[in-house]
């Protein structure tokens, strides 16, 4: 005869039907959690009630270092430069808040990390050179006495290369 399960221990996993998919994830984002240092998961996933819709909508929670003496840990915000001195202003009352989550005084400080408004992955810059611009034309007169300088030399490549370099130096000499 088979066993019945007794009241406090949970029904087994075909008797409970659906799971929420929170649950079916709860051990994947506590372990990613944790290795940002956020022990408990409620910081990231209720940052507007928590912080509040004023301030949530300004800053995002980045990450939390534990220091060596373990007297508070310092909690890393993300935020724009425009929204940093205000932010500032109410970095006493948002450590308040956040510790309240925690239930107890974790947060030490709140250091405020500036970005660019989307963030980092999403708003890198372009690290492209910058396009080439062809020098100004020499004046005329620049030209012919480049060409007259170099008209004595046979071969045609020395003879442009030797002109190009004329026209440099003539056009560097005009210039001081």
């Amino acid at each position: 005869m088979a066993k019945k399960p007794t009241p406090s221990a949970p029904p087994p996993r075909r008797a409970r039907g659906f799971v929420a998919a929170a649950q079916l994830m709860a051990p994947q984002i506590r372990i990613a959690g944790e290795a940002r240092g956020f022990a408990v998961a409620r910081l990231l996933t209720h940052w507007a009630e928590i912080a509040g819709a004023d301030i949530a909508a300004l800053c995002r929670p980045a990450k939390i270092g534990y220091g060596k003496g373990g007297l508070g840990a310092t909690l890393s915000l993300l935020t724009t430069g425009a929204a940093a001195p205000l932010l500032q202003m109410q970095l006493p009352q948002l450590r308040a808040r956040v510790n309240a989550c925690y239930g107890y005084n974790a947060i030490a400080r709140i250091t405020l990390t500036q970005t660019a408004p989307t963030g980092f992955a999403e708003g890198q810059a372009e690290f492209t050179p910058a396009p080439k611009r062809s020098p100004p034309a020499p004046a005329p007169e620049i030209s012919r006495k480049a060409a007259a300088t170099a008209s004595v030399v046979q071969d045609a490549e020395l003879r442009t290369a030797l002109e190009r370099l004329a026209r440099n130096v003539l056009s560097k000499a005009g210039k001081s």
